[in-house]
């Protein structure tokens, strides 16, 4: 499971592309970029044998990238909005005049990098982190449930000792109380 291939465009103009397998997703990308709407801001996916095209458009701007097709959606969009935000916060307003493949020398590094943090980095999925997180936290809730009901169990131990060592006291007090009587008329008949 990974994603093989990514690139940003401005319409039909690639700006920056990588690709870790060699694959015709150059070709393929080109079509995709062809049939996304000029003008609205979205979020696509088209499937080409075993692989799924992701895209997303924002501020004129189109990020693509290919991945397996059991790698989900959730994963490549987190991509694809991770390399959008670092395409914009790096070329800020040089976006609109760039040329074709104008800033592939230093941005495909960026996308090989990220590329390969969201098909192998496990922290790479915030929801399955989050649930795992969460995970932790519910054992932990379990422990200390465990902790205080057996404090409890011991507790009720402890009342039922101190209940069973009161009856005892006033039934040794009742006795000693008749032992004294009883040695105090020996002594008075003697």
């Amino acid at each position: 499971m990974a994603i093989l291939y990514s690139l940003v465009a401005r319409g039909n103009v690639i700006l920056a592309e990588f690709s870790s397998t060699p694959t015709n997703a150059n070709g393929i990308a080109r079509q995709i970029l062809e049939k996304i709407p000029p003008n609205n801001d979205t979020n696509v996916s088209y499937s080409q044998d075993r692989y799924i095209f992701h895209a997303k458009k924002a501020d004129s701007l189109t990020v693509l990238c290919m991945a397996e097709d059991n790698f989900g959606r959730r994963l490549p969009f987190e991509f694809l909005q991770d390399i959008h935000q670092r395409f914009v916060r790096t070329y800020g307003r040089g976006i609109l005049s760039a040329p074709a493949y104008g800033m592939n020398d230093e941005f495909s590094r960026v996308l090989s990098q990220q590329m390969e943090y969201y098909s192998n980095d496990p922290n790479a999925d915030r929801l399955n982190r989050l649930k795992g997180e969460m995970g932790q936290v519910r054992t932990v809730m379990l422990e200390n449930i465990n902790k205080v009901l057996d404090r409890g169990d011991r507790l009720q131990i402890l009342v039922d000792k101190t209940a069973f060592m009161q009856s005892n006291s006033l039934r040794f007090k009742s006795q000693s109380r008749r032992y004294k009587n009883i040695i105090w008329w020996r002594n008075v008949k003697l």
